[in-house]
């Protein structure tokens, strides 16, 4: 009896080789079963059904990562996206002024042509290089000097009429004073009746002031000056400028004429400066001096 309910410490069984051996005896019966039958397709699904949620537990990390990614790359996309637009935007803006201001050009610099064909002088093209910084003068300087021939006193025009006059020269530069500076004066006549006058520029307002009128004079608004030709400085014919108004002064007797220049050297960057020659623009400054006198 007591031998019978003894307690055994040791136990036999199957051998771990022996069960290894019988699962995958096993697996491989169910492989051979689950490809070439649908019997299992049941427990298939069941199983996948349980796993499920553990699967989305396990992938959440993963999942979460590559939204946060993909979520970035995206913004940054779109960024650089809509850099690459402003970019463009600007871009084509510019060429699209540099287009129009091109073709203004063009288009000034065929009138200038036409203006060089009515002229007898023969004259240089000019291009703006800045206009100095002053509040009581009005000049301009241009991109070429004495090296092209250009000399002060020299007129220049544009397509509207005279612009100024040729102040100081270097060799590769020279500075224009515009007719509404006071160092320029002009020789004009009126249009309508040829009566010969003188112009000055310094009017505060940016006009041209014709000056020491006589109170008969034949001169009313809206008349149209241009250069008379007298002493060969500035050609005869070329667009001076517009009557505005004429004040007279009853203590003096005299009346003052204010003109309203036809140039616009403003809109511009191309003039042309007539070469005249040394001679004609030492008398044209003679007989300009006497008249001021």
């Amino acid at each position: 009896m007591r031998e019978q309910g003894s307690i055994r410490l040791f136990r036999r069984g199957s051998s771990a080789e022996l069960r290894l051996a019988a699962l995958l005896v096993l697996a491989v019966a169910l492989l051979i079963t689950d490809s070439r039958y649908a019997v299992l397709e049941p427990v298939r699904q069941a199983v996948a059904a349980v796993l499920y949620p553990f699967q989305r537990v396990m992938l959440a990390p993963r999942d979460l990562v590559t939204y946060f990614s993909s979520w970035t790359d995206a913004a940054s996309t779109a960024r650089s996206e809509k850099e690459a637009l402003q970019r463009q935007r600007i871009e084509l803006a510019q060429l699209s002024t540099h287009a129009a201001q091109l073709s203004a050009e063009n288009e000034q610099l065929r009138r200038l042509l036409q203006v060089a064909d009515t002229v007898t002088q023969p004259s240089v093209a000019v291009e703006v290089l800045y206009e100095p910084p002053n509040g009581y003068a009005r000049h301009l300087i241009f991109n070429k000097g004495s090296a092209s021939g250009i000399r002060a006193g020299m007129p220049v025009i544009d397509e509207g009429g005279v612009v100024g006059q040729v102040v100081r020269v270097t060799r590769f530069t020279s500075e224009a004073a515009l007719i509404t500076d006071d160092k320029v004066s002009v020789p004009v006549q009126v249009l309508r009746n040829g009566l010969r006058l003188i112009a000055f520029g310094g009017n505060p307002g940016g006009k041209v002031e014709v000056r020491y009128l006589t109170g008969d004079v034949d001169l009313e608004p809206d008349d149209t000056l241009i250069t008379s030709g007298i002493g060969g400085l500035f050609p005869a014919g070329l667009p001076v400028g517009t009557v505005n108004s004429i004040e007279r002064d009853d203590a003096s007797g005299f009346a003052l004429a204010l003109v309203t220049p036809l140039s616009h050297p403003e809109r511009y960057r191309h003039f042309l400066i007539l070469l005249v020659p040394e001679s004609e623009r030492s008398l044209e400054e003679d007989e300009a001096n006497d008249a001021t006198r």
